[in-house]
């Protein structure tokens, strides 16, 4: 009886977040269509981020999130500074419904392009 009831709440509880590692973030990035969020403060989003990211605060991220990402099917890659508001974002989103998303960490392990905002 008790392994049909650890089989039952497996099925039932909450998915846990996948890790990424950035190098496995940059395949897929380059390999297939993902959207790329970065979940820190917009002045640190300015400061530098991911070429593509989209910026979504964790502090904002449940209230933001169905309104700036309607597809919950889309593959989501999340990253902050170093890589704690990442994981509380990616726990958010998959309650949120979010089928397909990834943490991978900070852009403190990130050794990919980073760009800046423009200071218009």
């Amino acid at each position: 009886m008790s392994s049909f009831f650890s089989r039952f709440m497996s099925k039932t509880t909450e998915k846990k977040p996948v890790k990424l590692t950035p190098a496995q973030a940059q395949q897929k990035m380059t390999n297939e269509p993902v959207t790329i969020i970065d979940v820190r403060r917009p002045d640190e989003f300015a400061e530098g981020h991911i070429p593509g990211a989209v910026n979504l605060p964790n502090e904002t991220i449940s209230h933001s999130a169905l309104a700036a990402l309607p597809d919950e099917d889309a593959v989501l890659l999340v990253y902050c500074r170093s890589g704690h508001r990442s994981a509380q974002a990616v726990a958010k989103l998959v309650r949120l419904g979010y089928k397909q998303v990834y943490d991978f960490g900070g852009l403190l392990q990130w050794p990919y392009e980073i760009t800046k905002e423009d200071q218009a």
